[in-house]
C-alpha cells in the first residue's frame, strides 16, 4: 500500500523540548556475557539514538567476565550497567548437560527483563544481544512501531530482523516495506510491559526463543518485521557454535539508509486491512513453477506465487531458493498465514500454501 505521510495538524508544531516530553521512553536492554566486542554493539546504539532521555541504554551482564565488564564500564554514565547476581550453574537434566549455556541465557533474560519491567518500571523495552549491530534508522523504526503494538492486540512484538534478509532475497530499494509475520524473529525486538506480565510467570528454563514460537505463547499473534533488517549479527562465537552463522546470518543485509517511519501512516499493518491487502496480493499473483522462476532473468517484474502442498514440498522449495527451511511449531521463518514473501532475480515471490489454508500444523518441525 502507498505509504502516505501523516496529514499536517492544525496546531502549530510543538517545540523540540515539548516533543521530547510527549514521546514515550523506551529503554534498550543489551544482554551481554563474555564478549568484549559488545563495544561494537554499544558504539552504534549510542551513535544512532536520537535522544538519551527517550532511549536509555541498560546493559545487563551475565558471566562475570572482567574484560567485558571493563568495556561496559568505559562508557561511564552513557549506559547503566547491571549484573546478573546468580552466576551458578543451572541444574539441568543429564541429557541436557551440553545445553547448560541455553539454561543460563534463559535465566539471564528472565532476570534482566524483570529488572526493566519490575524494578525500573518501564512500560516497553527494546531487547538487543551483545553481538548485534544496529542500522541508522533502528530507533526510528521502533518509535513508529510502538503505537501499533499499543493499538492492535493481535501484534505482540516488533522485530528489527528479517530471517530471509540475505541481500539477494530482499528489495533493498524499498527499505520502507514492513510486514506482519507469525514467526517470532527476535534479534532486536520491542515488547510492551503487558506482554512481560503474561510471559514472566511461565518463563521457560531454556530455549526461550523457541518457547516463544509455540502456539501456547504466541496465541495467534504476529510481529512486525522489515523487508531489510535493521540489525545484523557479528557474533559467530556463541552457544550455538556458529550453527546458522556461516550459512545465513553473515549474509544478512543491514539497512544503510534512513527511512522516516514516524512520518508514515503504518495503519496498513493492522490485522484487518493487512490481511485483506496481503492475501489478495498473494493469491492474485500468477502461479509459477520453480524451474521457470530459476531461469527467469527478472524481465517480467510482476509478483508471482510458488505453491507448496505440504511440509516436504515447503522445505524442498525453500532450500532450492536459499530461504531458511526450518519450521518452529509449524511456522516458517518470516511466514504470515503460511506465506513467505521474498525476492528472486529482482522479482517479488510468494511461497504460499493453497488458498484454502486453515492454519499451521505444529507437527511440521
Amino acid at each position: 500500500p502507498p505509504k502516505t505521510p501523516k496529514p499536517p495538524q492544525n496546531t502549530p508544531k510543538p517545540a523540540e523540548d515539548e516533543e521530547e516530553e510527549e514521546a514515550p521512553v523506551i529503554p534498550v536492554l543489551v544482554l551481554a556475557c563474555d564478549r568484549s566486542s559488545v563495544r561494537r554493539c554499544l558504539d552504534k546504539i549510542l551513535r544512532y539514538r536520537p535522544s538519551a532521555r527517550r532511549f536509555p541504554v541498560i546493559v545487563s551482564q551475565d558471566c562475570g567476565h572482567a574484560e567485558t565488564a571493563a568495556v561496559i564500564a568505559s562508557y561511564g554514565a552513557a549506559v547503566s550497567h547491571i549484573r546478573q547476581p546468580d552466576l551458578s550453574d543451572v541444574p539441568v537434566p543429564p541429557e541436557h548437560r551440553k545445553f547448560q549455556g541455553y539454561y543460563k541465557i534463559s535465566r539471564h533474560y528472565r532476570w534482566a527483563l524483570g529488572q526493566v519491567f519490575r524494578t525500573f518500571r518501564y512500560r516497553a523495552a527494546i531487547v538487543v544481544e551483545d553481538d548485534l549491530e544496529v542500522a541508522p534508522d533502528f530507533f526510528e523504526y521502533f518509535q513508529a512501531a510502538m503505537p501499533l503494538l499499543r493499538e492492535d492486540r493481535s501484534l505482540w512484538c516488533a522485530s528489527a530482523w528479517n530471517d530471509n534478509g540475505k541481500e539477494a532475497l530482499v528489495d533493498a530499494g524499498h527499505a520502507e516495506l514492513l510486514y506482519r509475520t507469525d514467526f517470532f524473529p527476535g534479534l532486536g525486538w520491542l515488547l510492551l510491559a503487558e506482554l512481560w506480565d503474561e510471559l514472566e510467570p511461565k518463563w521457560p528454563p531454556a530455549f526461550w526463543d523457541d518457547w516463544m514460537r509455540q502456539p501456547e505463547q504466541r496465541r495467534g499473534r504476529a510481529c512486525v518485521r522489515p523487508e531489510v533488517s535493521r540489525t545484523m549479527t557479528f557474533g559467530r562465537k556463541g552457544v550455538s557454535h556458529g550453527q546458522f552463522y556461516d550459512q545465513y546470518l553473515k549474509f544478512i543485509k543491514l539497512n544503510d539508509r534512513f527511512v522516516p517511519f514516524t512520518q508514515m501512516d503504518l495503519s496498513y499493518l493492522k490485522k484487518d486491512p493487512y490481511e485483506r491487502f496481503f492475501l489478495q496480493q498473494v493469491y492474485s499473483a500468477p502461479e509459477i513453477h520453480l524451474e521457470e522462476l530459476q531461469k527467469d532473468s527478472g524481465r517480467d517484474s510482476g509478483p508471482v506465487r510458488l505453491q507448496y502442498r505440504g511440509r516436504d514440498s515447503f522445505k524442498a522449495l525453500a532450500k532450492a531458493l536459499g530461504l531458511m527451511d526450518d519450521l518452529k511449531s509449524g511456522v516458517p521463518r518470516a511466514g504470515y498465514r503460511g506465506v513467505v514473501s521474498f525476492v528472486c532475480h529482482g522479482r517479488r515471490v510468494f511461497l504460499a500454501p493453497p488458498s484454502d489454508w486453515t492454519g499451521y500444523d505444529p507437527s511440521w518441525s
